[in-house]
Formats: C-alpha cells, structure tokens, sequence
C-alpha cells in the first residue's frame, strides 16, 4: 500500500470517529439532562426537545467547521 493510500485511510478514520463523536456526545448529553430537568419539574418533554434542538444546532456548525477543515486536508494529501 502506498504511503499516501495509508494517509488517506488514517484521514477516513479520523474523519469517521471525529464526526461520531461530535454527533453522539452532544446528543446523549442534551438527552440526558432533559430527561432530568423534566423529571425534576415535571415539564416533560420540554426541556428534552429544548435541549435536542439546541445540541443539533451546535452539532451542526461544528460539524460544517470540522468538514472544511478535514476538506483542507484532503486537498493536501492529493497533491
């Protein structure tokens, strides 16, 4: 395998983990404490989908920001 297959296989992965990450975490989090802030003042769901909504957008901008940047390193790794 040639060295810049290699990189570009380690780009994929990183690709792949970085972006689950920044989806998952956010999400599982928002849920999580959604579900508590409504059990704790019995606004169920509201804070649940408040918070979801909230997560989505943040997973949003850091997911554009983050694809351009993996962009600029592809375009570096093919020339």
């Amino acid at each position: 395998m040639a060295r810049q297959d290699r990189e570009l296989y380690a780009l994929a992965f990183k690709i792949f983990g970085d972006f689950g990450v920044s989806i998952a975490v956010p999400a599982v989090l928002t849920a999580l404490l959604g579900k508590w802030l409504d059990v704790r003042y019995g606004t169920e769901p509201r804070w649940l989908i408040i918070l979801l909504v909230f997560a989505f957008i943040l997973t949003a901008f850091s997911i554009r920001r983050k694809a351009r940047r993996y962009g600029d390193e592809y375009q570096r790794l093919i020339k």
